[in-house]
């Protein structure tokens, strides 16, 4: 077979791999972009856009069932999962649509749709998606976004269970009588309290004695205790060592606190970490190294160890974050087509749970910074002292922000509260720009607003300069 000539490969459609493949196909450069399932990678097809969009149909059934708490009268609510489900569906097509018309309507770029793996570092080899002869292509540029996917645990009996992932588990028709979630991070979290919002009964079953484990430890409570009042039955340190079917549905035995227990519902979530998407790229055919997970070793430039192959996205380890890919991109852009040294050292990691209250966070926690010996300053304010969030009955959580007792800038902050994401934002922008607590503190914000409470979060910080 006679290889193609590229100028790049691009292995993978995600939010760092589109928008390189495109600048590399507008500096000229002939590129091939690779996908073998669809186009937009996790984020748009089974991450970011699918849940947020379920999310916000769950707030409204929320919102509906205290409506009384605002002096509204309504009949009881019921959700009608199967059309929340066509709505997400809607969204989801209409982004990806967005996807695919940008890529083919890119001079220069060729979308193949298909699966890669190497035959040597400057050599893919393409199976087409659709059958068909196989392609071959020699580039000195290979760039691989492949991703991740659900992690399955090592519990007994775990492959005989019709379990859900994050992906199936968006694509129910039918609403769980009794979901049990297995994983107490950030996307258990917001798939339990989602769940339950619609209407099932949910059991959410932890491993360690957190929920949230890097999170400070007064965040991961107040998050629980959120959960518990939600009606959802928080299970912490309870380890699952065997899941079976049943009748009705599923059955685990669970050991906590030196026994063990049973614990029954009509649908179990698997929501126990992600692998990396590598096994079928045959990285030992370019001589690229893996960690002990399989992700993809990279330098702070997002090289391998191989010129000319680098990765970028969630496939070369955590931060596991939309955002966090794209500035992949963005560092990838800065060096190999502006003549830039951009790194991924000490760069920022915002990010949000959107779960309800939303947590936003930037920088190091509180407990970090006393871990490593760090003199920090710390400024928190409960949710139930800002005016906005009492106005509109969202006082659950608080904010806190750590500051430099040198300078009295901002080096992290953690918001647990009505529109957190939005709020950890507005201190991130405050953090970036250089402003100082004082200046927070003192700063004129529109009344009544979540910003506003900045003037209160600061106020007890008489020390700082």
């Amino acid at each position: 077979m006679n290889p193609e000539r590229m100028d790049a490969v691009v292995v993978g459609t995600g939010q760092g791999g589109v928008p390189l493949a495109k600048a590399l196909a507008a500096d000229g450069r002939k590129t091939a972009i690779v996908e073998r399932d669809l186009v937009g990678g996790s984020c748009i097809n089974t991450g970011c856009t699918p849940t947020k969009t379920l999310v916000a149909a769950a707030r409204v059934a929320y919102l509906a069932r205290r409506a009384s708490d605002f002096g509204v009268r309504t009949g009881p609510v019921e959700v009608d999962l199967a059309r929340a489900i066509a709505r997400k569906n809607e969204v989801v097509e209409s982004f990806r649509r967005g996807s695919v018309e940008g890529l083919s309507g890119t001079e220069g770029l060729e979308l193949i749709r298909g699966e890669a793996s190497f035959l040597a570092p400057d050599r893919i080899r393409i199976r087409p998606a659709g059958g068909g002869g196989e392609r071959e292509i020699t580039t000195p540029a290979v760039f691989l976004n492949t991703g991740t996917r659900p992690a399955v645990p090592p519990i007994e009996g775990i492959s005989e269970v019709p379990f859900l992932d994050n992906r199936s588990a968006l694509e129910l028709d039918a609403l769980p009588e009794h979901l049990l979630v297995l994983g107490g991070g950030y996307i258990g979290v917001e798939f339990g309290q989602m769940f339950r919002r619609f209407g099932s009964r949910v059991t959410l079953i932890q491993r360690g004695p957190r929920l949230l484990a890097r999170e400070d430890a007064d965040v991961s409570l107040a998050v629980a205790a959120i959960l518990r009042e939600d009606g959802i039955e928080v299970l912490l340190e309870a380890e699952t060592r065997e899941a079976a079917p049943t009748p009705d549905g599923i059955r685990l035995r669970v050991a906590s606190a030196g026994a063990e227990r049973t614990v029954s519902g009509s649908h179990l979530l698997v929501a126990a970490g992600r692998t990396p998407n590598t096994a079928a790229l045959d990285l030992g055919a370019a001589g690229v190294a893996c960690d002990a997970r399989g992700f993809v070793r990279v330098n702070e430039r997002l090289e391998t160890g191989v010129p000319g192959v680098y990765a970028l996205g969630d496939v070369k380890g955590g931060p596991a974050f939309t955002h966090i890919s794209y500035d992949d991109f963005r560092i990838l852009r800065a060096n190999l087509l502006e003549g830039g040294h951009a790194t991924t050292r000490g760069r920022l990691v915002p990010y949000v749970v959107f779960m309800e209250p939303q947590l936003g966070r930037f920088g190091p926690g509180e407990d970090e910074a006393r871990a490593a010996g760090r003199d920090v300053l710390v400024a928190r304010l409960p949710m139930s002292r800002v005016a906005r969030a009492i106005e509109i009955g969202e006082t659950r959580g608080f904010m806190k922000a750590l500051v430099d007792p040198d300078n009295g800038r901002l080096l992290g902050a953690t918001v647990l509260g009505v529109e957190g994401g939005e709020t950890a934002a507005a201190l991130q922008i405050a953090m970036m720009g250089g402003l100082t607590c004082r200046e927070l503190r003192d700063g004129i914000f529109s009344h009544p607003t979540l910003a506003e409470s900045f003037n209160n979060l600061f106020a007890g910080l008489d020390e700082a300069p």
